[in-house]
């Protein structure tokens, strides 16, 4: 029998840009987190195990906090731990580095933990919407392909924020809705005719519009993807730590290009109608507190996730 779909949680990332260890920082009205709202929403959908890959320096402020909420959540939790020293045997950490691999390490760090099964994968610090998490349940829980990826894909406008720049996953498809193309912009920013980005500090910017369909990194991947992040993290160790060995980052975006170059596997993107919302800025928790409030007051979630 088929193992179920498990919820793949990133919560390790450092928030730079944020100041502070957002995916912990309250954001409802019973001190709930985005990612609580996340597994409420993962569990309506289906879910019923999350694999939840934090740092072992936050594991004692995250289980007394979202943790200890957690015990009342109906999903199964299970933890995993993202360090830096996990790499492949003959690889050392290099002088200096803080910054975390990226999200392909990070769910490789989670692979034991998940276990065999077909899983989706999301940010902690992103709310996704309802929507989402139907659709990437039913592909991961109905597809026989050992290669059938997916993703959930967002019109591009409805993932910004005006308080700074954004990195998204600018996706091309094909007639089909199979993804053929994604390439990490990391500086995307709102100026007042529009969206742009930048690859150069902002010498110069380039145009890119509204609904232009972007990665969120909410992706539905079959337990194949584990092997291959695996058998490439040493071919991108060994391409990119000489070029930047204090911030390179094994994006999940690399070895998903591998992969449909390759002819290997595909990508199936989904649509959710839902708005993003997250804290990449300090200053983006007003509206993430305000549209929350608003959605329980439509009833779309009891006031109080876990009571």
């Amino acid at each position: 029998m088929a193992k179920k779909p498990v919820l793949v949680v990133m919560a390790a990332g450092m928030g730079s840009r944020y100041g502070g260890l957002k995916q912990i920082d309250p954001v409802g009205s019973h001190g709930e987190a985005i990612l609580d709202y996340s597994l409420f929403d993962a569990h309506e959908a289906g879910f019923e195990t999350a694999v939840i890959i934090i740092k072992e320096a936050i594991r004692e402020d995250f289980m007394a906090t979202v943790g200890k909420r957690l015990e009342k959540c109906p999903m199964e939790i299970r933890y995993a731990y993202q360090e830096l020293d996990k790499l492949p045997e003959g690889y050392t950490v290099p002088e200096g580095r803080t910054k975390p691999w990226g999200t392909s390490h990070a769910v490789l760090c989670g692979s034991e933990a998940i276990d065999g099964a077909p899983f989706a994968v999301i940010n902690a610090d992103d709310y996704y919407g309802k929507e989402a998490f139907k659709v990437i349940y039913q592909h991961l829980s109905t597809c026989t392909d050992p290669y059938g990826y997916c993703m959930v894909g967002y019109e591009l406008g409805k993932t910004v924020t005006e308080n700074g720049s954004v990195a998204r996953g600018v996706c091309v498809t094909d007639e089909k809705g199979i993804l053929t193309e994604i390439t990490e912009r990391t500086q995307i920013e709102t100026y007042e005719g529009g969206i742009h980005f930048t690859e150069d500090g902002g010498k110069t910017w380039t145009d890119v519009a509204a609904d232009t369909i972007v990665s969120m990194n909410m992706w539905g991947f079959m337990p194949s993807f584990l092997q291959e992040i695996n058998d490439q993290f040493s071919a991108y160790l060994n391409e990119y730590l000489p070029k930047n060995p204090l911030k390179c980052e094994y994006y999940l975006a690399l070895p998903i290009t591998n992969i449909i170059e390759s002819g290997r596997g595909s990508v199936k993107v989904l649509s959710s109608p839902d708005h993003w919302f997250g804290v990449t800025y300090a200053a983006d928790k007003p509206v993430v507190v305000a549209a929350l409030k608003e959605k329980t007051q439509q009833g779309l979630y009891p006031d109080g996730l876990w009571d």
